[in-house]
């Protein structure tokens, strides 16, 4: 026997690697622990099954999407990952209509980790129509984390609204749902979101921090479309505004 680190480990050969304690054994662990009528001890075995970035463990942290605690599905929308993009959209997109709100922004942003372009659609749901902004706002996350070309005319409508297709939609108000409208135009880089963007750091009647946004994804996007907009936005009496669109015009033409 050899003692390490206060753990035994039994040795079959001299030079021969320690046996170990398999993962499935910690994963089976944790399995245990999600039929305890303790929601936090629920919580904390799907966050370990989360941090184990193992297909098995994501598959036991399944189960944790239907839990009756709020607190507990929310955990499990970024637990379940690893069993991959596809699959993890196909089971995350059902709680997009979860009655709390803290679900929903976190399957919102669970649906942006996946990358998947499958996820677009429920996103872009979350988006326009949810009561809460938070969710609202993680859905315009999501969106840039994905990165789906798709999702541009949505994005610069809630952005720079035209009034024939807004419908029956409120314009949208909340200054972090335009923050990451205008982030996420950038993460997407295509210029069809150009004009939206322009429009939104031209109007001085909109909030400096939602302006900075929109100059910092131009610089992103890096259409020379955009440059006179940032000229102007360069001599802005807010010095933050200044120095975003200065450092995107530098992006734009070094």
């Amino acid at each position: 026997m050899v003692i390490l680190s206060n753990a035994t480990y039994s040795v079959t050969s001299l030079g021969q690697n320690e046996t170990k304690p398999p993962v499935q054994a910690l994963i089976d662990t944790q399995r245990q622990r999600l039929t305890s009528s303790d929601p936090e001890e629920r919580r904390d075995a799907l966050m370990r099954l989360g941090a184990l970035h193992r297909v098995a463990a994501s598959r036991e942290a399944m189960v944790g999407l239907t839990d009756a605690s709020p607190m507990v599905r929310a955990v499990a929308t970024k637990a379940i990952l690893s069993i991959g993009a596809d699959e993890s959209v196909a089971a995350l997109v059902p709680l997009i209509s979860d009655k709390d709100e803290f679900v929903r922004r976190e399957v919102a942003y669970a649906l942006g980790l996946t990358r998947s372009h499958q996820a677009t659609g429920a996103l872009t749901n979350l988006l326009l129509n949810d009561k809460e902004d938070g969710v609202r706002s993680a859905a315009a996350v999501g969106l840039g984390e994905i990165g789906d070309e798709t999702a541009v005319v949505t994005l610069a409508n809630v952005l720079t609204p035209v009034a024939k297709n807004q419908g029956k939609r409120k314009t949208e108000k909340n200054v972090f749902v335009l923050r990451a409208a205008a982030r996420s135009l950038g993460q997407i880089k295509s210029r069809a979101g150009v004009p939206a963007l322009v429009a939104t750091l031209s109007d001085e009647k909109q909030v400096d921090d939602v302006r900075r946004e929109a100059a910092l994804a131009l610089g992103a996007i890096k259409d020379p479309a955009a440059v006179p907009a940032l000229q102007n936005a360069a001599n802005s009496g807010d010095p933050y505004l200044a120095q975003a669109a200065f450092q995107s015009l530098h992006k734009i033409n070094p």
